[in-house]
Order: C-alpha cells, then sequence, then structure tokens
C-alpha cells in the first residue's frame, strides 16, 4: 500500500507539473530573468506548493503515525554545512541554465528532446560523479 500510494504522490505531482506549465524551460527562465521579460507564473506555483504543505504537515502531524508506516520519516539534521550550500548551488545553477528541475525533466520525458535528453543524462552523470566524491572523501 504504501508503494501505492508513492505513484499516486507522483502522479498527482505529475499532472500538477503539467497543467501549471512548469514543464516548459522556458516558463523557469522566463522567471529568472527578473530584468526582461519576467513570467511570475513559478512563484504562483511555489506559493501553492508551500501553502499546501504548511497546512498539510499540521494537520498530518497530529497523528501519532502515518496511516501506510509505523513512523514518520522526517529530517532530523538542522545545520548547514559546505556539503548542503555547495550542493544547493550547484543545483540551482543547473536549474538556471538548463530550465529544468528534476521534477519537471522527469515529467517532461513524453516530449523527448535534445536539451532534455543532454540534461537527464548529464544530471544522471552528475549523481554518479557526486557519489564518488562523497565516498571517496569519507
Amino acid at each position: 500500500m504504501k508503494t501505492l500510494m508513492g505513484y499516486i504522490a507522483g502522479l498527482i505531482f505529475g499532472l500538477g507539473l503539467t497543467i501549471s506549465g512548469m514543464t516548459d524551460p522556458a516558463r523557469v527562465l522566463g522567471f529568472l530573468d527578473i530584468a526582461g521579460a519576467w513570467d511570475p507564473t513559478l512563484i504562483f506555483v511555489l506559493g501553492g506548493a508551500v501553502a499546501t504543505n504548511f497546512i498539510g504537515y499540521r494537520l498530518v502531524l497530529r497523528r501519532l503515525h502515518p496511516i501506510f508506516g509505523e513512523r514518520f520519516q522526517l529530517p532530523t539534521r538542522q545545520d548547514l554545512d559546505s556539503r548542503l550550500i555547495v550542493g544547493a548551488s550547484l543545483f540551482g545553477i543547473g536549474w538556471g541554465l538548463s530550465g529544468y528541475c528534476p521534477g519537471p525533466a522527469f515529467t517532461s520525458i513524453v516530449g523527448l528532446s535534445a536539451p532534455l535528453f543532454a540534461m537527464l543524462v548529464t544530471m544522471v552523470l552528475g549523481w554518479f560523479l557526486a557519489r564518488a566524491i562523497t565516498t571517496r572523501a569519507t
């Protein structure tokens, strides 16, 4: 049942990204172009996500445990370390250069184009490179 709920959540996420137009990298790049033809669409999608999560977490965490799990899996770390800052910076640079966030990129795979394919391949290579770097560092 837990796996089914994951699929349903992914379906809702993908539908939301597609309906809101966030699978179009031009929307993201338009949002980042504050000195040119600025497109505020992304801020409304992000605002809706933050509001939904803010309310949802408060309602869900009133329960003793999840419906399909034994305990909630919440982050425990609250510190900012160099790995988080460097990783977030690289993520932001990649997002800004390509216009694709990983979620919308995977959602857009049905309309695969050369730029999207290049982004997905290099993103996967980045995962392997990051794993190799962090494994060697520890």
